[in-house]
């Protein structure tokens, strides 16, 4: 009797699986949201007329990040009207990285296309990238052009991205443009947080995948303004961050341990150096700024190698529990043992 129970179960889940497999849509189409309901509707009408248009079943979903001014009262009326459109409104402002992983566990498709509404960008472009996706690649990224922002947004964009491309040893104009489409499983092997979304391109780069860009319009209209200093900082935090991580993240010895090693032979140089000149009587070494320079390297060059040495004890505690390898295929031979 049980193994009858057994057999009806799992042809119940059979079924239900090719009834999932069935009903799931080809495309993923994940929206994130803040304060935009003056153009709010407009931009879900283009965007399900350049989807309906394509040959593939898809969805979208509308995350709100927490909008104040009234977006999702906006959307809700032609999100009730539409099969394809779902809204998920945040209870308050948790940021775009947030916004992405509620929309990817909300949405079901192969395919994943993600944009953010600070960029303005024309949503019939978006098929560009899906086909330059369907040329071969795993991840394709929107370069905005031509830019229709400030000026001063521009300047630091491209610093920013050729920053971070130089250190990253990628190829791309613009990393952050808030625009991507790419394959699900690209997706589920990457941790996405804080502001990491900005650099999904280098953390899929270093995963293996094949990584391109194409060009999409961007719509002219009202753009935010970088112009705080502390806006500035975290950039600069946020590439160190993703640079460490990205090559440093299983062997911080070798980036601390380096920096530490550099600081420690100065100082002990420093030091060794005004040994030799009050061992030989050249006259005082008491309250010369050099002195006080080199104990500081000397501290600070230990600390340095200190931190490395505890973070190489910490991953090797946790070697099990880290996966920094990501296999794409396993061939193995047709022939029988």
């Amino acid at each position: 009797m049980k193994s009858q129970q057994v057999a009806m179960k799992s042809a119940d889940e059979e079924k239900s699986a090719v009834a999932d497999s069935i009903n799931q849509p080809k495309y993923s189409v994940i929206v994130s949201l803040y304060n935009n309901a003056d153009e709010a509707v407009e931009f879900v009408n283009s965007l399900l007329d350049a989807f309906q248009a394509i040959d593939g079943s898809f969805e979208i979903a509308l995350v709100d990040d927490g909008s104040d001014d009234g977006t999702p009262e906006r959307l809700t009326p032609i999100v009730e009207r539409s099969a394809e459109l779902k809204l998920i409104r945040m209870r308050s402002r948790f940021g775009e990285a947030s916004a992405f992983n509620v929309g990817m566990k909300q949405t079901s498709g192969n395919v994943v296309i993600y944009l953010t509404s600070r960029v303005r960008i024309n949503p019939q472009n978006l098929l560009s990238l899906i086909e330059k996706l369907e040329e071969g690649n795993d991840l394709v990224i929107g370069w905005r052009h031509p830019r229709r922002d400030s000026k001063l947004n521009q300047i630091i964009s491209r610093t920013f991205n050729a920053i971070t491309c130089r250190l990253a040893k990628i190829d791309l104009h613009d990393i952050n443009s808030g625009v991507l489409v790419t394959r699900r499983e690209v997706l589920e092997h990457l941790d996405i947080y804080g502001d990491m979304n900005n650099f999904i391109p280098i953390l899929a780069k270093r995963q293996g995948y094949k990584i391109a860009e194409e060009k999409i319009e961007q719509l002219p209209g009202k753009f935010r303004k970088s112009k705080y200093l502390r806006e500035y900082l975290q950039r600069l935090l946020d590439i160190l961050t993703v640079v460490f991580l990205t090559n440093y993240s299983k062997k911080p010895i070798h980036f601390l341990g380096f920096v530490g090693a550099v600081f420690t032979l100065i100082g002990a140089g420093i030091e060794f150096y005004l040994f030799i000149y009050r061992v030989l009587a050249l006259g005082p070494i008491a309250g010369r700024p050099l002195l006080l320079l080199g104990a500081l390297l000397l501290v600070i060059g230990i600390q340095l190698i200190s931190i490395g040495l505890l973070g190489e004890m910490i991953i090797f505690t946790h070697a099990r529990d880290i996966k920094e390898y990501n296999i794409e295929e396993i061939i193995e031979s047709k022939r029988e043992q």
